[in-house]
């Protein structure tokens, strides 16, 4: 995520009065851009958005169209549909992050979009987490324990394991039954095929 709060958000949706509602009900708060079709959405699409208010049903490339490509591209991208189409049993295999249906009210939209950044914190500190105990393994692995007592890095990177604990535990705090559906939505996906 770019920075603490500041979001990039992507609003797709073909009916550009709807699309530059949510953005001005977004703007001051997120860094937000608008388009209005799906090619116009994967065209804008980079690892630098954070999130995507996708409109479902729209010409040329549906909302499930630009939602597909988006995870075949491997991106890191939160995904909510919004949508006027009630919700079908075709959508339990479509891997959005969130399902808000139409009308929205503007507190609608901030809630789904503050659940959603909470998501991204939480994936960036249990990254950096999961990457400081990794050292800390391989360091006790490699080091005998004098080794590791007498090092003022080692005891650095013990201290910043317990602030990247806390700080985990201070956001989980905070979780309702939903944020855990969206941060762990990643789970069981298998990661992006990589270049050799």
């Amino acid at each position: 995520m770019s920075e603490p709060g500041g979001a990039r958000i992507l609003v797709v949706d073909d009916d550009a009065d709807v699309a530059e509602t949510y953005a001005s009900q977004l703007t001051g708060t997120y860094d937000v851009e608008t388009v209005y079709s799906g090619p116009a959405a994967l065209s804008a699409l980079s690892p630098s958005v954070d999130i995507v208010l996708l409109d479902r049903r729209m010409p040329k490339l549906s909302g499930s169209e630009v939602l597909a490509e988006i995870r075949e591209r491997g991106l890191e991208t939160r995904v909510a549909m919004v949508t006027g189409e009630e919700a079908d049993f075709d959508i339990i295999e479509m891997p959005f992050d969130d399902y808000v249906q139409k009308p929205v009210t503007e507190g609608a939209l901030l809630g789904t979009v503050a659940h959603l950044v909470r998501c991204l914190t939480y994936d960036e500190q249990l990254r950096e987490y999961y990457a400081l105990t990794a050292k800390r393994a391989a360091l006790i692995q490699s080091k005998t324990l004098g080794e590791l007592a007498e090092s003022d890095r080692f005891s650095e990177l013990e201290a910043d394991i317990e602030t990247a604990e806390a700080a985990l535990s201070d956001l989980v705090a905070d979780f309702d039954p939903t944020d855990f559906d969206r941060a762990f939505r990643d789970v069981d996906r298998p990661d992006p095929p990589t270049a050799d």
